[in-house]
C-alpha cells in the first residue's frame, strides 16, 4: 500500500511543478505584454496635432518619398508588378495629378525618399536588395530633367539634399553616407544612431530630420545634428492602419509643418503641426 502512495504522491508533485512552470511562464508573458504595450505609441505623431488630410489624384501603387515647394508635391513611388520606379508630381492645394516621369535604370527600380535643394530633387533609385547598387539622380524641378547621376555601389533608400551636401541612407539607413559634392573622392559612412528605419529623410540648416519605421505599426520622426550625426529629439509615430505606421514611408517638413504619406494608392498626406 505504501508503494501506491508514493507514486500517487509523485504524480501530484509533478502536477503542481508543472502548473506552478506554466503559471510563472503565463506571467511572464503577461509582463512582457504589459512592457512592449507600455512602450507602444498609440496616438498618430507625438508632439503634434493632425490639421488636414489631402487625397492624391493619381495611381500610385507602393509610394516611397514626398517633398513639397509651393504648389509642387512631389511622391516617388514603385510599380511592383511591372518593376518601375516613377516620380509624379501634384499641385499641393487639390491633389490633382499633373504629370510623371520614369525612373527606372535598369536593375534599379526602387526610387525612395527624395529631397528638394535650390531648383534640383534628389532621388536615390536601386536595386530591391540590400548590399546591391543604387544611382542618386538630380532633377530639375521644375521641368523634371535629369541633370546629373552618381552610381554608389549599395542599396540606397532616401537621400537629403543641402547645397553640397548629400546624405544617403542604405538599406534599412543601418549605414548613413555622407556626401560632399565636391570631393566625391571621400565618401563618410557612418552607423546610424537610431534603431529607426529611415524611409525619408531632409535638412533642416544643420540638422537632419529623419523618419522611418521601427515595426509595421510605429517609427519614429528624429532630429540628427550635422555633420556628427548625433541624435538630439525624438518624436514617436502610431500606426493609421493595421501594419502602417504613419513615418513608414514618406516624410517632409516646413518650418513646424510636417507632413507624411505613408499609404499606397489611393494615398492621402497627412498634414501635422508640431507643438514646438
Amino acid at each position: 500500500m505504501a508503494q501506491p502512495s508514493r507514486r500517487r504522491g509523485g504524480g501530484l508533485m509533478v502536477r503542481r511543478t508543472v502548473r506552478a512552470t506554466v503559471t510563472a511562464a503565463l506571467l511572464l508573458l503577461a509582463g512582457l505584454s504589459v512592457a512592449g504595450a507600455a512602450e507602444r505609441f498609440d496616438g498618430a505623431i507625438e508632439g503634434a496635432h493632425l490639421l488636414d488630410t489631402l487625397a492624391l489624384d493619381g495611381a500610385l501603387d507602393h509610394v516611397q518619398g514626398v517633398e513639397i515647394a509651393g504648389r509642387w508635391l512631389w511622391v516617388t513611388s514603385v510599380d511592383r508588378a511591372a518593376r518601375r520606379g516613377y516620380l509624379d508630381a501634384f499641385d499641393r492645394v487639390t491633389g490633382q495629378w499633373l504629370r510623371r516621369v520614369e525612373l527606372t535604370d535598369g536593375a534599379r527600380y526602387h526610387p525612395g525618399g527624395l529631397s528638394r535643394s535650390g531648383g534640383s530633387l534628389w532621388v536615390a533609385v536601386a536595386e530591391l536588395r540590400p548590399h546591391s547598387s543604387a544611382v542618386l539622380v538630380e532633377l530639375d524641378a521644375a521641368t523634371l530633367r535629369v541633370r546629373r547621376r552618381l552610381h554608389v555601389a549599395d542599396h540606397l533608400g532616401c537621400v537629403a539634399a543641402s547645397g553640397r551636401r548629400l546624405v544617403a541612407g542604405n538599406w534599412d539607413s543601418r549605414a548613413l553616407y555622407l556626401i560632399d559634392l565636391d570631393d566625391l573622392a571621400h565618401v563618410r559612412i557612418v552607423p546610424n544612431p537610431s534603431s529607426t528605419r529611415y524611409q525619408d529623410m531632409k535638412f533642416v540648416g544643420d540638422q537632419l530630420v529623419a523618419g522611418g519605421n521601427l515595426d509595421p505599426w510605429s517609427g519614429t520622426v528624429d532630429w540628427l545634428d550635422w555633420p556628427s550625426m548625433t541624435l538630439r529629439r525624438t518624436l514617436r509615430a502610431g500606426a493609421v492602419g493595421p501594419l502602417r505606421a504613419y513615418t513608414g514611408e514618406g516624410m517632409t517638413i516646413a518650418g513646424r509643418d510636417l507632413y507624411v504619406l505613408p499609404e499606397d494608392g489611393p494615398s492621402r498626406l497627412f498634414h501635422f503641426r508640431l507643438e514646438s
